[in-house]
């Protein structure tokens, strides 16, 4: 399982429900990488799509603690436990968690690569993504050279877990 997601320099992801920046370069990337793949991602989440509906071309599945909450086009589960049930139908490398923050949080330790986009700037924000430069578990294996949308430059970062030691 993967996961994507686009953070500042303190790892901050949101603010007040909204991303910190919309970079279109960064919308391509997320598109071209989950097109035709599973995303996972929290109700908060699926309430900032357009319409509160499901991306196209994807197989949209919801996390909600909320027994009531359906959404047309999406399949949605209750637990983490429901979710890893839902999972086993699809390979493994076509499924991306894309959020939020307590959806990231959940999911981590079940992922083995994640998709970054870093900016470098910092952000007023309420919402986190873990900081996987402190986290011993995580590398950077991949990395682009600097890109610049305006005044804000970024780069997109692949990070993977390290070897677990047997």
């Amino acid at each position: 399982m993967k996961m994507i997601v686009a953070v500042d320099e303190n790892w901050a992801i949101g603010c007040r429900g909204n991303l910190l920046v919309r970079i279109p370069a960064d919308h391509r990337m997320f598109r071209q990488e989950t097109l035709g793949k599973v995303v996972v991602l929290g109700r908060k989440t699926m309430d900032t799509f357009p319409g509160g509906q499901p991306l196209d071309g994807r197989v949209n599945i919801v996390l909600s603690r909320n027994p009531d909450y359906r959404v047309k086009g999406a399949v949605v589960v209750h637990s983490t436990e429901e979710l890893m049930e839902e999972l086993k139908k699809y390979e493994d490398e076509d499924i991306y968690v894309i959020g939020g923050e307590a959806v990231y949080r959940q999911l981590l330790p079940f992922c083995d690569t994640v998709h970054v986009t870093k900016i470098d700037r910092a952000y007023e924000a309420d919402a986190y993504f873990p900081d996987l430069d402190a986290d011993g578990e995580w590398e950077i294996a991949a990395s682009s050279d600097e890109m610049s949308y305006f005044d804000t430059t970024y780069h997109f970062l692949k990070y993977v877990r390290k070897a677990r030691q047997a």
